[in-house]
């Protein structure tokens, strides 16, 4: 498109290629909703007014127009479905733009997974921007796949669909200089690179410290107090509404009382049955709450494109990327239309681009084990007294409690009586048949197995059971699929769902990974369980930088020691601490 077509057109002189007409546009440069004609040439905005005229017209009759709606910070692996599938559940939603972190799928296959996701994406209607893993590995206290330092990340920080560095989670490392940590930073400073946080309950001047090493983000806030002291200390402010964690409702005041334009919403982690309602849910969630509608639309576009320096995304109006929403109201915000580039891609509300004709690239498989038995899953038993993780409901925070386990043969055997069942993680991306065992209190299975190869943040096998049988066998079932969750009783598997593609997403369509998970959990409940979503909780079990316990491919892990503890306590070393027995109630020593 020539700037003669552009100039004429914004000008009246010649006919745009599509015009909206009779708009109520909602402006998030002036903060103001006014009338207006929209032009569009190609895949831009060239002119907002009265009497334009298009070859093609749509008369929307007083409706709204927004800018459409950009997820800020989003790891896709974690919704279990390809890019493609996450695409036909967002695209009616009016997000149009996302920025993912394929830190899952990079502690799996390094620098050939964001490779993959790259070619998975480049084709779709939808505009996918990568900011390149920070921590890979998160720790040294699992192992990883691989393990990507600024050399790695060098080679790919000059692309143009690469906006920076996502989240670092490793603040000290920030804190104490560690050179590894600095060379990312750096990596990105040196490019003029967006650095994102990971920030947790930091505050002061350790706070101060890592914003001014250069990192401008946070999507860790979970109170209006922590959020308001990273706002006044220049932090762009991510509000995150996943799946487990839903921090919106807690920073509301925010976003009523304070200035707006340095925050944006985020999904982060949502798996398939919160998709469909993806950044348009947290838009009427805030006007709900009493949230300026404008401000809010503007913290799920323009905010979003000026931090990550999308030039003319974000907004409508002349010379912008044309991208757009048409609303009935500013209640529900489900479009009627979305526009991406100038196309239309959604009409009365149903996607209308066929993206089932895009190919996605093939990848090797990622699950090595050694093979094996029953027997691995044996722990000699050294004590009756078992450190145990308890599992708190709706967090991924757990504690450290002691439970009596039963022994048989010199075993310790899970205690259904108790709730105290074994926990395994077995190591997948090396075969060095490493296999960390320990026990969990929170799953209350009374019978069978559960498994999966979603397992933060190293994503190795990780299994909870009632007996090493059933355990066995779900993890087997894991092995032969090439990943997936599964359920397994009585040497019986109940639901499974595989996911081949490094062991974190399927290769099937949306409603069918929609529908399966729905069965895992059902049939997770009828062994018991009265956890909301047992595998989200065990998918977050074997993250060794959450307190109190963890467990990981390497053993037992204590949070707050940095360091790996034995399963087994004598109870000498435990006098005055309660521990958890048969009949369900605790004694004390």
């Amino acid at each position: 498109m020539t700037q003669k077509r552009i100039i004429n057109a914004a000008r009246g002189i010649e006919k745009a290629d599509l015009v909206i007409k009779n708009a109520n546009v909602v402006n998030v440069l002036s903060e103001e909703i006014h009338k207006a004609d929209i032009a569009i040439c190609d895949d831009v905005f060239v002119g907002i007014g009265d009497n334009y005229s298009g070859e093609k017209e749509i008369d929307v009759n007083g409706a709204y127009v927004c800018p459409s709606f950009i997820d800020g910070h989003v790891h896709l692996e974690s919704t279990m479905v390809l890019p493609k599938e996450f695409a036909k559940a967002v695209l009616p939603a009016g997000t149009t733009t996302v920025i993912i972190d394929p830190h899952e799928i990079s502690n799996v296959f390094g620098l050939h997974g964001i490779s993959f996701m790259y070619e998975a994406v480049k084709n779709l209607p939808l505009d996918v921007y990568t900011m390149l893993p920070s921590c890979v590995p998160a720790t040294s206290f699992e192992t990883s796949g691989f393990s990507l330092n600024s050399y790695d990340l060098s080679l790919l920080i000059d692309k143009p669909w690469v906006l920076g560095v996502a989240e670092m989670m490793n603040f000290p490392g920030v804190l104490n200089l560690d050179k590894n940590v600095m060379a990312k930073l750096e990596l990105a400073k040196s490019k003029d690179k967006r650095i994102d946080g990971h920030a947790p309950f930091l505050n002061n001047k350790d706070l101060c410290a890592y914003i001014a090493s250069g990192i401008k983000s946070d999507h860790e806030c979970t109170t209006s107090k922590e959020a308001l002291e990273k706002l006044r200390l220049g932090m762009y402010l991510m509000i995150r509404e996943g799946t487990a964690a839903k921090d919106l409702n807690a920073l509301i005041p925010i976003l009523k009382e304070y200035n707006t334009r340095k925050c944006m919403f985020v999904t982060d982690d949502r798996y398939p049955s919160d998709l469909k309602e993806h950044i348009n849910g947290m838009v009427k969630k805030s006007v709900e709450s009493g949230v300026d509608p404008i401000k809010a639309i503007q913290c799920a576009s323009l905010n979003t494109a000026e931090y990550f320096g999308l030039k003319n995304l974000g907004a409508i109006a002349p010379g912008y990327k044309a991208d757009l929403l048409i609303l009935p109201d500013l209640k529900n915000f489900k479009p009627d239309y979305v526009i991406k580039s100038g196309k239309i891609i959604v009409e009365n509300k149903r996607l209308i681009s066929d993206l089932d004709k895009i190919k996605t690239p093939s990848i090797r498989g990622s699950l090595n084990i050694r093979w094996i038995e029953n027997d691995d899953f044996k722990i000699e038993a050294k004590s009756n007294i078992a450190k145990t993780i308890q599992v708190v409901p709706h967090q991924l925070i757990t504690k450290k409690i002691y439970s009596e386990i039963k022994i048989e043969n010199g075993n310790a055997i899970s205690n259904i009586e108790t709730d105290t069942l074994k926990i395994c993680v077995i190591e997948r991306h090396k075969s060095t048949g490493n296999i960390g065992k320990g026990f969990i209190k929170g799953f209350n299975l009374k019978s069978g197995a559960i498994a999966s190869t979603v397992a933060h943040d190293s994503h190795n096998m990780i299994v909870v059971g009632t007996n090493d049988n059933d355990m066995c066998k779900a993890a087997l079932a894991l092995i032969k699929s090439q990943g997936g969750k599964v359920v397994v009783s009585n040497g019986e598997i109940l639901c499974q769902l595989p996911l081949p593609i490094a062991g974190l997403m399927s290769d099937k369509d949306f409603d069918f990974v929609h529908e399966k998970y729905e069965e895992l959990n059902k049939a997770v409940h009828s062994l018991g369980c009265t956890l909301d979503d047992p595998f989200l909780t065990l998918a977050f079990m074997s993250l060794p930088v959450i307190p109190e316990l963890k467990i990981t491919d390497k053993g037992l892990f204590d949070v707050d020691k940095l360091d790996f503890v034995d399963i087994f306590e004598n109870k000498e070393n435990i006098k005055n601490t309660y521990i958890v027995r048969a009949q369900k109630h605790s004694v004390k020593l």
